[in-house]
Protein backbone atom coordinates (compact mmCIF):
# COMPACT_ATOMS: atom_id res chain seq x y z
CA UNK A 1 0.00 0.00 0.00
CA UNK A 2 1.53 3.22 -0.80
CA UNK A 3 1.56 6.06 1.62
CA UNK A 4 -0.48 8.84 1.41
CA UNK A 5 0.23 12.63 2.01
CA UNK A 6 0.93 13.62 4.77
CA UNK A 7 -1.94 16.02 5.13
CA UNK A 8 -4.83 13.24 4.14
CA UNK A 9 -3.26 10.97 7.20
CA UNK A 10 -5.98 12.01 9.55
CA UNK A 11 -6.72 8.96 11.23
CA UNK A 12 -2.85 8.00 12.28
CA UNK A 13 -3.08 6.46 15.77
CA UNK A 14 -6.76 5.25 15.04
CA UNK A 15 -8.60 1.96 14.80
CA UNK A 16 -11.17 1.38 12.29
CA UNK A 17 -13.59 -1.87 11.56
CA UNK A 18 -15.48 -2.17 8.62
CA UNK A 19 -18.05 -4.44 7.90
CA UNK A 20 -18.75 -6.50 4.55
CA UNK A 21 -14.76 -4.95 4.02
CA UNK A 22 -13.80 -7.82 1.81
CA UNK A 23 -15.74 -6.33 -1.45
CA UNK A 24 -17.38 -3.78 -3.00
CA UNK A 25 -17.89 -0.47 -1.15
CA UNK A 26 -16.43 -2.14 1.89
CA UNK A 27 -13.29 -2.73 0.75
CA UNK A 28 -12.81 1.09 -1.21
CA UNK A 29 -13.49 2.39 2.93
CA UNK A 30 -11.33 -0.35 3.93
CA UNK A 31 -8.03 1.36 1.29
CA UNK A 32 -9.15 4.76 2.19
CA UNK A 33 -9.01 4.52 5.86
CA UNK A 34 -5.99 2.38 5.76
CA UNK A 35 -4.15 5.37 3.43
CA UNK A 36 -5.73 8.03 5.93
CA UNK A 37 -3.28 5.90 8.18
CA UNK A 38 -5.99 3.79 10.33
CA UNK A 39 -4.75 0.22 11.93
CA UNK A 40 -8.30 -1.04 9.70
CA UNK A 41 -10.11 -4.70 10.51
CA UNK A 42 -11.73 -6.41 7.77
CA UNK A 43 -15.18 -7.65 9.03
CA UNK A 44 -16.51 -10.38 5.80
CA UNK A 45 -17.93 -13.54 6.28
CA UNK A 46 -15.80 -14.28 3.33
CA UNK A 47 -12.53 -15.02 5.36
CA UNK A 48 -10.34 -15.99 2.13
CA UNK A 49 -11.45 -12.38 1.17
CA UNK A 50 -11.26 -10.53 4.53
CA UNK A 51 -7.53 -12.44 5.03
CA UNK A 52 -6.56 -11.04 1.89
CA UNK A 53 -7.16 -7.45 1.97
CA UNK A 54 -6.31 -7.54 5.53
CA UNK A 55 -2.36 -8.32 4.55
CA UNK A 56 -3.06 -5.98 1.83
CA UNK A 57 -3.25 -2.96 4.03
CA UNK A 58 -1.67 -4.20 7.06
CA UNK A 59 -4.67 -4.47 8.89
CA UNK A 60 -6.39 -7.78 10.58
CA UNK A 61 -9.86 -10.04 9.35
CA UNK A 62 -12.46 -10.59 11.48
CA UNK A 63 -14.30 -13.56 10.21
CA UNK A 64 -17.92 -13.21 11.19
CA UNK A 65 -21.38 -14.29 10.23
CA UNK A 66 -23.81 -11.02 10.99
CA UNK A 67 -26.34 -12.98 10.56
CA UNK A 68 -26.02 -14.34 13.76
CA UNK A 69 -26.78 -11.36 16.03
CA UNK A 70 -27.50 -13.40 19.50
CA UNK A 71 -23.27 -13.72 18.92
CA UNK A 72 -23.04 -10.17 19.24
CA UNK A 73 -24.78 -9.22 22.29
CA UNK A 74 -21.72 -9.74 24.52
CA UNK A 75 -19.29 -8.17 22.29
CA UNK A 76 -16.91 -5.44 23.00
CA UNK A 77 -15.12 -3.71 20.49
CA UNK A 78 -12.01 -1.06 20.72
CA UNK A 79 -12.54 1.06 17.48
CA UNK A 80 -12.72 4.55 16.91
CA UNK A 81 -14.05 4.30 13.42
CA UNK A 82 -17.41 1.62 12.49
CA UNK A 83 -18.47 1.77 9.39
CA UNK A 84 -21.42 -0.47 8.92
CA UNK A 85 -21.61 -1.79 5.59
CA UNK A 86 -22.62 -5.34 5.17
CA UNK A 87 -25.50 -6.10 3.22
CA UNK A 88 -27.88 -8.38 0.85
CA UNK A 89 -30.79 -7.77 -1.20
CA UNK A 90 -34.07 -9.90 -1.64
CA UNK A 91 -36.01 -8.78 -4.32
CA UNK A 92 -39.97 -9.46 -4.50
CA UNK A 93 -43.54 -8.43 -3.84
CA UNK A 94 -44.69 -8.28 -0.71
CA UNK A 95 -47.23 -11.12 -1.25
CA UNK A 96 -44.59 -13.19 -1.93
CA UNK A 97 -41.67 -12.13 -0.34
CA UNK A 98 -40.48 -15.30 2.01
CA UNK A 99 -40.50 -14.20 5.91
CA UNK A 100 -37.43 -15.59 6.74
CA UNK A 101 -35.76 -13.61 4.03
CA UNK A 102 -37.50 -9.91 5.65
CA UNK A 103 -35.83 -11.33 8.89
CA UNK A 104 -32.37 -12.38 7.46
CA UNK A 105 -32.05 -8.58 5.85
CA UNK A 106 -33.17 -6.85 9.00
CA UNK A 107 -30.81 -9.27 11.05
CA UNK A 108 -27.28 -8.50 9.02
CA UNK A 109 -28.85 -4.32 8.16
CA UNK A 110 -29.96 -3.23 11.20
CA UNK A 111 -29.81 -5.72 14.14
CA UNK A 112 -25.98 -6.19 13.43
CA UNK A 113 -25.36 -2.83 13.21
CA UNK A 114 -27.33 -1.70 16.04
CA UNK A 115 -25.00 -4.34 18.31
CA UNK A 116 -21.99 -3.15 17.00
CA UNK A 117 -22.47 0.30 17.50
CA UNK A 118 -23.36 -0.36 21.18
CA UNK A 119 -20.52 -2.75 21.25
CA UNK A 120 -17.73 0.17 20.24
CA UNK A 121 -19.37 3.07 22.13
CA UNK A 122 -17.99 2.41 25.19
CA UNK A 123 -14.39 2.56 24.09
CA UNK A 124 -15.40 6.16 21.92
CA UNK A 125 -16.87 7.29 24.90
CA UNK A 126 -13.88 6.64 27.23
CA UNK A 127 -11.49 8.44 24.72
CA UNK A 128 -13.88 10.96 23.88
CA UNK A 129 -13.81 10.71 19.59
CA UNK A 130 -15.56 8.40 17.65
CA UNK A 131 -16.88 8.10 14.17
CA UNK A 132 -19.93 6.16 13.46
CA UNK A 133 -20.51 5.74 9.23
CA UNK A 134 -23.25 4.11 8.21
CA UNK A 135 -23.45 2.95 4.55
CA UNK A 136 -27.23 3.12 4.01
CA UNK A 137 -28.93 3.85 0.62
CA UNK A 138 -30.84 5.86 -1.01
CA UNK A 139 -33.56 3.68 -0.03
CA UNK A 140 -33.02 4.75 3.09
CA UNK A 141 -34.35 8.00 1.78
CA UNK A 142 -36.95 7.01 -0.60
CA UNK A 143 -39.12 3.62 -1.73
CA UNK A 144 -38.50 1.27 -4.61
CA UNK A 145 -41.43 -1.56 -5.46
CA UNK A 146 -40.63 -5.08 -4.68
CA UNK A 147 -37.45 -4.16 -1.36
CA UNK A 148 -39.59 -4.50 1.26
CA UNK A 149 -37.57 -5.74 3.45
CA UNK A 150 -34.19 -3.92 2.56
CA UNK A 151 -35.99 -0.65 2.16
CA UNK A 152 -37.02 -1.29 5.82
CA UNK A 153 -34.00 -1.91 6.63
CA UNK A 154 -32.44 1.28 5.78
CA UNK A 155 -35.16 3.48 7.43
CA UNK A 156 -34.33 1.66 10.40
CA UNK A 157 -30.51 2.44 9.67
CA UNK A 158 -31.19 5.94 9.33
CA UNK A 159 -32.91 6.04 12.47
CA UNK A 160 -30.38 4.07 14.73
CA UNK A 161 -28.14 6.72 12.98
CA UNK A 162 -29.71 9.75 14.25
CA UNK A 163 -29.93 8.44 18.11
CA UNK A 164 -26.60 7.39 17.87
CA UNK A 165 -25.50 11.19 16.99
CA UNK A 166 -28.15 12.83 19.69
CA UNK A 167 -26.55 10.23 22.50
CA UNK A 168 -22.84 10.65 21.02
CA UNK A 169 -22.48 13.99 20.30
CA UNK A 170 -21.37 15.53 24.29
CA UNK A 171 -18.78 12.33 23.96
CA UNK A 172 -17.00 13.57 20.61
CA UNK A 173 -19.10 10.51 18.45
CA UNK A 174 -20.43 11.52 15.46
CA UNK A 175 -23.26 9.23 13.58
CA UNK A 176 -23.94 9.55 10.18
CA UNK A 177 -25.48 7.98 6.91
CA UNK A 178 -23.78 7.89 3.50
CA UNK A 179 -26.77 7.12 0.79
CA UNK A 180 -25.18 5.99 -2.49
CA UNK A 181 -27.80 5.21 -5.37
CA UNK A 182 -26.64 1.72 -7.87
CA UNK A 183 -22.85 1.24 -6.98
CA UNK A 184 -20.88 -0.89 -9.16
CA UNK A 185 -20.70 -3.90 -6.65
CA UNK A 186 -21.09 -7.50 -6.62
CA UNK A 187 -24.48 -6.71 -4.84
CA UNK A 188 -25.91 -5.07 -7.62
CA UNK A 189 -24.58 -7.47 -10.53
CA UNK A 190 -26.88 -9.98 -8.60
CA UNK A 191 -29.74 -8.34 -8.71
CA UNK A 192 -30.10 -7.93 -12.61
CA UNK A 193 -31.60 -10.67 -12.93
CA UNK A 194 -34.52 -10.79 -10.07
CA UNK A 195 -35.37 -6.96 -11.38
CA UNK A 196 -35.95 -8.58 -14.67
CA UNK A 197 -38.51 -11.35 -13.35
CA UNK A 198 -40.19 -9.06 -10.92
CA UNK A 199 -40.51 -6.19 -13.37
CA UNK A 200 -40.81 -8.16 -16.08
CA UNK A 201 -37.91 -7.15 -18.54
CA UNK A 202 -34.78 -8.50 -20.19
CA UNK A 203 -31.83 -8.41 -18.12
CA UNK A 204 -30.48 -6.03 -21.00
CA UNK A 205 -33.05 -2.88 -20.09
CA UNK A 206 -33.04 -3.63 -16.20
CA UNK A 207 -29.98 -1.06 -16.38
CA UNK A 208 -31.77 1.75 -17.90
CA UNK A 209 -35.28 1.43 -16.94
CA UNK A 210 -34.98 -0.08 -13.14
CA UNK A 211 -31.37 1.01 -12.10
CA UNK A 212 -30.23 4.52 -13.64
CA UNK A 213 -34.51 5.42 -14.17
CA UNK A 214 -34.16 7.72 -11.28
CA UNK A 215 -30.83 9.02 -11.68
CA UNK A 216 -30.10 12.55 -13.06
CA UNK A 217 -26.41 11.08 -14.03
CA UNK A 218 -26.62 8.11 -16.16
CA UNK A 219 -23.99 5.90 -14.63
CA UNK A 220 -23.55 3.75 -11.55
CA UNK A 221 -21.75 5.20 -8.52
CA UNK A 222 -18.32 4.08 -8.06
CA UNK A 223 -16.87 2.16 -5.05
CA UNK A 224 -14.13 4.68 -4.68
CA UNK A 225 -16.28 7.80 -4.98
CA UNK A 226 -18.20 6.49 -1.72
CA UNK A 227 -15.18 5.82 -0.10
CA UNK A 228 -13.99 9.11 -0.49
CA UNK A 229 -16.99 10.36 1.31
CA UNK A 230 -16.12 7.84 4.41
CA UNK A 231 -13.07 9.11 4.52
CA UNK A 232 -14.18 13.14 4.27
CA UNK A 233 -16.51 12.35 7.27
CA UNK A 234 -13.79 10.53 9.32
CA UNK A 235 -11.30 13.65 9.55
CA UNK A 236 -11.19 16.71 11.08
CA UNK A 237 -12.99 19.11 8.78
CA UNK A 238 -16.10 16.80 9.40
CA UNK A 239 -16.33 17.40 13.14
CA UNK A 240 -19.49 18.76 12.82
CA UNK A 241 -21.11 16.86 10.63
CA UNK A 242 -23.37 14.44 12.69
CA UNK A 243 -27.06 12.85 12.68
CA UNK A 244 -27.21 13.77 8.39
CA UNK A 245 -27.33 11.49 5.46
CA UNK A 246 -25.30 12.01 2.54
CA UNK A 247 -25.97 11.36 -0.54
CA UNK A 248 -24.07 9.77 -3.75
CA UNK A 249 -26.74 9.31 -5.69
CA UNK A 250 -26.44 11.18 -8.89
CA UNK A 251 -29.50 13.13 -8.13
CA UNK A 252 -32.25 10.62 -7.99
CA UNK A 253 -33.36 11.60 -4.23
CA UNK A 254 -34.15 15.28 -5.94
CA UNK A 255 -37.08 14.22 -7.05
Amino acid sequence: MSSAPEERRTLDGRRALVTGGASGIGAACVRELAARGAHVTVADVDGDGAKALAEEVGGEAWVVDLSDTRALDDLSLDTDVLVNNAGIQRVSPIQDFVPDDFRLVQRIMLEAPFLLVRAALPGMYARGWGRVVNISSVHGLVASPFKSAYVAAKHGLEGLSKVTALEGGEHGVTSVCVNPGYVRTPLVEKQIAEQARVHGIPESEVMAKVMLAESAVKRLVEPHEVASLVGWLTGPDAAMVSGASWTVDGGWSAR
